[in-house]
């Protein structure tokens, strides 16, 4: 698009909102004017960090030990390799928002038509404004309950009452407020970090060990790993969109990925550690990590855990408002996106509600359920922007907010994928896939046959369409 004025055929995001931190973001899910961009790529580091530095990161690496059965340094390997890939597409979506001026719903509408986007936005809006909002929200009220004493259901009540009011004034305060929270958690949970990682067991190996074998155990922590970095990959935009349109792709797409692989990565790792660690079998899993630090680093650790769900649930809520409002509901109010964002804290508080009683095994099942949509959306994602490649950029930004444009190939494409790496491939207690019961050693693979079938038939569809648009 043109970097002096704005495309003529796009709907433009109304009111105005500049760089006011204490304000309430105007509009929805419209192109953000040139007049209102602003802020530099480097904040996407921050941005992305301080959501990673909590619990629920941590917990990842706890069941590549405990859920998977797999020794420490297996378990490092798959939480690199995992998160390398989430990290990756993450850096290369997020570098589309500066000349789109979209949040990442919006700009799946290409690949997906307006009425077939309803299928990736819709999902997006369940998983991040309610299930991954009560993922956090159950992390953080446990560690404000160990900590305090308090009823686990009043510290969900306060970390949710939080986040929701940071969420609710949008786009600026979420920036400002993960720059903030940033060094006080990066300090703590370093030292956290080097006090389990020194009590850790490295040949340290669970004693019934993965019934199907190492090679099941590397690949279901591979497929974790991938869906909780993943997992940001719909909110890629939402904070690039604000950036001005001349901003360097590379700088915004490193200071993204990185954003989210560093952390991940690190406190993966350290949570596959405390997984070697005798624990209470009683206790809570935030209770069980703490339990091997000195009191007042458990403390601020907890504390911190609360503070990271925060800046986790920040995020969530608000691009699981963006994509609610990108599925072309049109609500008579300037202030949608914020009517939004109560309305799916108020759910996904009860969902957390129901639970805070069994945390543990539903997260397991959770990041795995995630990677099964998000690799066919992506993968649907990725051919459509290969096959767009040298297209005139004003014709397909008419396309973003185009009520007739349809591409059903999008659709098909990524149900088919979906169906056929759940069907056949997923590893779950719920339900087993019939290639993962027949042949179990495969662990769980749902996500990259999901990706390849959906990437073979999108191409296939499109290339053999009428090149119309």
């Amino acid at each position: 698009m043109s970097i002096v004025e704005e495309p003529s055929d796009v709907v433009l995001r109304d009111g105005v909102y500049g760089d006011r931190v204490a304000a309430v973001e105007p509009g929805g899910a419209e192109f953000i004017p040139l007049a209102e961009r602003h802020g530099r790529p480097r904040q996407l580091f921050w941005t992305w960090c301080s959501p990673n530095l909590e619990f629920a990161t941590i917990f990842v690496g706890v069941l590549a030990v405990s859920a998977f059965s797999l020794g420490f340094w297996a378990a490092v390997v798959g939480v690199v390799v995992g998160t390398a890939l989430g990290s990756l597409t993450h850096g290369l979506l997020s570098s589309r928002g500066p000349r789109a001026g979209v949040p990442m719903m919006v700009l799946s509408r290409l690949g997906f038509g307006f009425v077939g986007n309803a299928l990736p936005a819709g999902l997006n809006a369940i998983v991040g404004g309610i299930g991954w909002f009560a993922v956090n929200s159950v992390s953080g009220a446990l560690a404000l309950s160990t900590l305090t004493g308090m009823p686990a259901w009043l510290g969900l009540l306060i970390v949710a009452l939080v986040q929701i009011g940071v969420a609710l004034l949008g786009h600026n305060l979420i920036h400002g407020f993960e720059k903030v929270v940033l060094p006080v958690l990066a300090i703590v949970f370093a030292i956290t970090s080097v006090v389990i990682l020194v009590q850790t067991d490295p040949s340290f190996v669970p004693t019934d060990g993965q019934p199907a074998g190492p090679v099941a155990g590397f690949l279901l922590t591979v497929g974790a790993t991938f869906g909780y970095a993943v997992g940001w990959n719909p909110y890629a935009t939402d904070y690039t969109r604000y950036l001005p349109p001349d901003a360097s792709p590379k700088a915004v797409g490193w200071a993204a990925g990185l954003g989210v692989f560093v952390p991940c990565v690190v406190l993966e790792t350290v949570g596959a550690a405390s997984a070697t660690l005798a624990t209470d079998p009683n206790a809570s899993p935030t209770a069980a990590f703490t339990e091997h630090l000195p009191g007042v680093l458990a403390a601020l650790t907890l504390l911190c855990i609360a503070v990271g769900a925060v800046a986790a649930n920040a995020i969530n809520i608000y691009s699981g408002a963006m994509s609610f409002v990108a599925l072309g509901i049109r609500l008579p109010l300037t202030l949608r996106r914020a009517l939004a964002v109560g309305v799916f804290g108020v759910l996904g508080f009860i969902v957390a509600l129901f639970g805070l009683a069994d945390a543990g095994e539903a997260y397991e099942g959770f990041l795995l359920i995630i990677a099964y949509w998000i690799a066919p959306w992506l993968a649907v994602v990725f051919v459509d922007w290969y096959l767009r490649r040298g297209a005139d950029e004003r014709a397909t930004e008419a396309l973003l907010f185009d009520t007739t444009h349809r591409n059903v190939a999008g659709p098909v494409a990524m149900l088919a994928g979906i169906v056929v790496s759940i069907v056949l491939f997923s590893n779950q207690t719920a339900f087993t896939g019939f290639v993962a019961q027949a042949v179990p050693q495969v662990g769980d693979i749902g996500f990259e046959v999901g990706f390849v079938v959906s990437a073979a038939i999108y191409w296939l569809m499109r290339r053999s369409a009428t090149p119309t648009r």
